[in-house]
């Protein structure tokens, strides 16, 4: 088959010439048609594409994959791959490649949508990078500390007249070894977090700017059609004055289009849209608020169920196939902390809660607040498995944890207490099991003052 006959002209689907994305069909490998984005992404323009086999974009193990996952009828199925390709000109991109089986006039073709994601990619890797340059420091300082130690002994065993005053100074030293590695650990903590942090308040800042003119054109949209309807009610009354075969011209057309139901239902259509990328403005502001940073160390009078909120949403694609929230607010103050601090503390607790629910049945998820005195309290409470008593005794030391290898550090408890001493409040735990646990934690309202500083 001669291929330049077998690719379809690119401006033969406006629409996807609009899209973001890179969109082709491809049938046996054989380009049928690409939009522009596809094009710009790998280099080729659109006539060169229909003397390339779709796959010499990809890398070959993609293409492996791809037929290994293929139908009964031989067609690729919908799957999604991540890959760095090399454009025409020798360019390093990644890439986003979502495949999915189509028909189009009775010709069955694969849709192709190509999305760059090279930024993500590099944020991803610079991520990386900094956790392997703090896990390289930890295990830098760790072996200093191991050969102190060793150095210590040595001594203790040459110095055998002061082995009374050795030996104190050797349990000192290992005290104040478990001290550091515990700030270590909480110091490469703090950067995992302010990383993650900054990349999402960055991702966040991206979506923002198209999801404000998506909104806009919306609004825009619904202020057009409804112009447009005003004007087809004007040539509807004038119908009347028509010729007949003109009415019956125009009513066939009307019919054929469905109009009364088109007419019916585009205005729900344009709500539906907004309502959508409202969703989308709440969450990226969520996000925004979840990850505020808190460098300088900022004490502020803040909303703490706007904080519990954000996390929640945060933290939904966690909770929802587990367990129900149900909230059960009271009236607060606002409450002079580190907001960005306390979210990471109940964002904590709320996967703690929702990881907690077994398997095979859905929980609940309580969230209490209350204020008496100068003190507020926050309880989350689960219906999830429980502890036994010698395991809440433990919870809040560094390193324990009732996961499995990998699946904690058994960190996250224990920053989350000393968090909440930094605020000069308490966090308690009280469990039965099989019937779930409860996490309480009071603040003061207001912060006491500094030793030495003038009230």
């Amino acid at each position: 088959m001669d291929t330049q006959a077998y690719l379809l002209p690119s401006n033969l689907f406006p629409l996807a010439n609009a899209l973001p994305n890179g969109i082709a069909l491809h049938r046996d490998g054989k380009v049928l048609f690409a939009n522009k984005v596809f094009s710009q992404l790998t280099g080729y323009a659109h006539d060169d594409l229909a003397r390339l086999d779709f796959w010499a974009l990809f890398p070959p193990e993609i293409q492996a994959q791809a037929r290994a996952r293929q139908c009964p009828d031989g067609a690729p199925a919908a799957a999604r791959y991540e890959a760095l390709v090399h454009t025409r000109n020798g360019e390093a991109r990644w890439v986003e490649l979502n495949l999915s089986q189509q028909s189009i006039e009775g010709v069955d073709t694969t849709l192709c949508s190509l999305v760059d994601i090279t930024d993500r990619k590099r944020a991803e890797e610079a991520l990386r990078q900094v956790h392997a340059d703090l896990e390289a420091e930890v295990e830098h300082r760790t072996a200093e500390l191991q050969q102190a130690k060793a150095t210590l002994e040595d001594d203790i065993a040459r110095r055998e007249g002061a082995e009374l005053e050795l030996l104190k100074r050797y349990a000192e030293l290992t005290e104040l070894n478990c001290l550091l590695h515990e700030t270590q650990q909480q110091l490469v903590q703090s950067e995992k977090l302010a990383s993650i942090g900054q990349l999402a308040a960055g991702v966040a800042h991206e979506i923002n700017n198209p999801i404000g003119y998506v909104s806009s054109n919306i609004r825009s949209l619904d202020d057009y059609i409804t112009r447009l309807f005003q004007v087809l009610d004007a040539y509807q009354s004038a119908e009347a004055e028509l010729p007949g075969p003109a009415q019956a011209l125009i009513g066939k057309a009307k019919r054929e289009a469905d109009f009364d139901y088109l007419r019916d239902d585009i205005h729900e259509l344009i709500r539906e849209s907004a309502e959508g990328t409202e969703r989308v403005r709440k969450i990226v502001q969520d996000l925004r608020d979840f990850s505020r940073s808190d460098t300088n160390q900022q004490w502020q009078a803040a909303d703490l169920h706007t904080g519990l909120d954000s996390t929640l949403n945060i933290a939904s694609n966690e909770i929802k196939y587990r367990a129900d929230v149900v909230r059960e607010y009271g009236a607060l103050p606002l409450v002079e902390c580190l907001p960005s601090q306390l979210n990471q503390v109940f964002m904590n607790l709320f996967v703690n809660a929702a990881q907690s629910i077994p398997d095979g049945r859905r929980g609940t998820l309580r969230v209490r607040t209350g204020y008496g005195g100068d003190q507020v309290w926050i309880e989350v409470q689960d219906d999830g498995c429980g502890m036994e008593p010698e395991v809440v005794d433990r919870i809040f030391d560094p390193f324990f944890t009732t996961k499995a290898v990998g699946k904690g550090t058994g960190l996250g408890l224990s920053l989350s207490y000393g968090i909440i001493q930094k605020h000069h409040g308490k966090i308690t735990a009280s469990s039965t099991p099989g019937n779930g646990t409860l996490f309480r934690i009071t603040l003061p309202v207001h912060q006491p003052a500094e030793p030495g500083t003038p009230e």
